[in-house]
């Protein structure tokens, strides 16, 4: 999210068009197939994303919900942006590299708590064979007693689906390892997409928003249910990129 904030702002886009033709294209956005694992990373599937994010169609009705709530926009609308989905992508990829700094510490003291199993539910995809980012935040998958990737098992957030396989695949593990049987509702999901929790909480988890720039007020609240002391050293200051100050100096 951070990434594309920051390439909205950087190339003078209204914030929200590109999480908006994501949204608008699923289930068969070429964004959506790409973590289903339905499509090659490759020069074709990059074409294909950088034409969902200029439809026209999509680009009047998001200007026009962007005017109402911006009155400095010009009144006529103008082109579609001009989307490198290539550039934007890596964009987003370089900037996640980078581990939470509130929600790592936090997760590596949950493990070491041992009174949790921890599993991640992630929309993901496969990168080309020997692409440095294919082994990119092992440190964090170790801490993952079940990795759940969206790109190898054909489904993703938020679609129903993934969270009954997450369900089952958290049971399997729990019973293998001589604890009881997993409920929807012994289960507590983290995420910062509001579709994935919605959907979350009608399946029966239990769930905590994070929200971008501020995952410290999760932490809090991971503290106050599990009782553990979850927080690390880094100071609770939101996270501003460089691309949001100079937006707010305009």
């Amino acid at each position: 999210f951070q990434g594309i904030l920051d390439y909205e702002l950087s190339h003078g886009i209204p914030p929200g068009w590109v999480n908006n033709c994501i949204s608008k294209t699923k289930p068969f956005g070429y964004w959506h197939r790409l973590e289903r694992g339905e499509m090659l990373m490759d020069e074709t599937w990059f074409r294909g994303f950088s034409s969902d994010l200029q439809s026209k169609e999509l680009w009047e009705v998001f200007y026009a919900t962007a005017r109402v709530r911006d009155s400095t926009l010009p009144s006529k609308t103008p082109a579609v942006p001009n989307i490198d989905g290539e550039e934007l992508f890596w964009m987003m990829m370089d900037i996640s590299r980078a581990s939470d700094p509130w929600v790592f510490p936090a997760l590596q003291k949950l493990k070491a708590s041992r009174k949790y199993i921890l599993a991640a539910l992630s929309n993901t995809m496969i990168y080309p064979p020997g692409h440095p980012y294919t082994t990119a935040h092992s440190e964090v998958r170790e801490i993952f007693d079940l990795f759940i990737s969206s790109a190898h098992v054909g489904m993703r957030k938020p679609d129903p689906p993934i969270y009954n396989y997450a369900i089952r695949a958290l049971n399997e593990y729990s019973l293998s390892h001589g604890g009881s049987s997993i409920a929807a509702s012994d289960i507590l999901f983290l995420d910062d997409i509001g579709e994935n929790l919605k959907t979350a909480r009608n399946v029966g988890f239990n769930t905590i928003k994070v929200n971008l720039g501020r995952a410290f007020d999760a932490v809090d609240q991971l503290e106050d249910i599990t009782g553990l002391k979850l927080a690390g050293n880094h100071p609770r200051v939101p996270i501003v990129s460089q691309a949001m100050k100079e937006a707010a100096k305009l």
